[in-house]
């Protein structure tokens, strides 16, 4: 039954990508009436918020696999789970740049030039902000993502009110962090625009893998000590 719960991640982190860099791409600077730098904030943390309560008892509905692997360490997920939910969330921000991919490019004047939402550092970085710099805002803000992940979905947390705290907890993290490097905070979302524009998006890349991995076991790791009675696995319960 595990085939439901990579279904689910892959479509899950299809919505975010889609959705997410799709406020960039077609609504961020639209005239008169763009949405800007809080409208994207919003798009990613309610794209979140909607499949967390769509698909978060499927497969807990992790949609990163910088959460993945952090939860993993906050001894919240199983190990040998980690790559087949990766997979599925890679395939899920592929499939969802190429579905924007063909709609943007509809447009005249759609120019991958422009960044087609990818993330970046130094000149690639919306505030010009260096290297150093993003890496460290992508290390910070993954880490108290995770830890605010891990606390919400404790057991003794407030039943119910998880995706809420996850969905705005991304909202603030954009709104901080886009003018430094576009905001990833997940590898998966980064990977999919940056399959489309190549060249620099891609030999940045790294970065945006690195550190959000790097904070994903941070903020697990952290939680676990802060509260480390057991809170059982986020991972959802397929239905048999």
């Amino acid at each position: 039954m595990n085939g439901k719960k990579y279904a689910a991640e892959l479509i899950g982190t299809f919505w975010l990508t889609f959705a997410g860099c799709g406020s960039a791409v077609i609504a961020a600077a639209f005239p008169q009436v763009g949405i800007g730098l809080v409208g994207v904030s919003l798009a990613f943390g309610l794209s979140v918020v909607t499949m967390a309560y769509a698909i978060g008892h499927v497969s807990g509905c992790h949609l990163n696999p910088a959460v993945t692997v952090g939860l993993a360490a906050g001894g919240r997920f199983p190990a040998g789970q980690i790559l087949p939910y990766v997979i599925a969330q890679v395939v899920g921000a592929v499939a969802g740049a190429a579905v924007l991919y063909v709609i943007a490019s509809g447009a005249a004047g759609f120019d991958l030039a422009k960044g087609f939402a990818s993330n970046g550092y130094g000149d690639h970085s919306p505030g010009k902000y260096s290297m150093v710099a993003g890496f460290i805002m992508e290390v910070v803000m993954t880490m108290m993502f995770l830890f605010i992940i891990m606390g919400s979905t404790h057991g003794k947390a407030p039943a119910g009110f998880a995706p809420l705290a996850i969905g705005l907890a991304l909202v603030m993290i954009h709104l901080v962090s886009i003018p430094v490097t576009n905001t990833s905070v997940n590898p998966a979302r980064s990977t999919g625009p940056a399959l489309f524009v190549g060249g620099w998006a891609l030999q940045q890349l790294w970065l945006f893998w690195v550190a959000p991995l790097v904070g994903g076991v941070l903020g697990g790791a952290i939680y676990r000590w802060l509260s480390d009675e057991p809170a059982g696995v986020v991972e959802g319960k397929v239905a048999t």
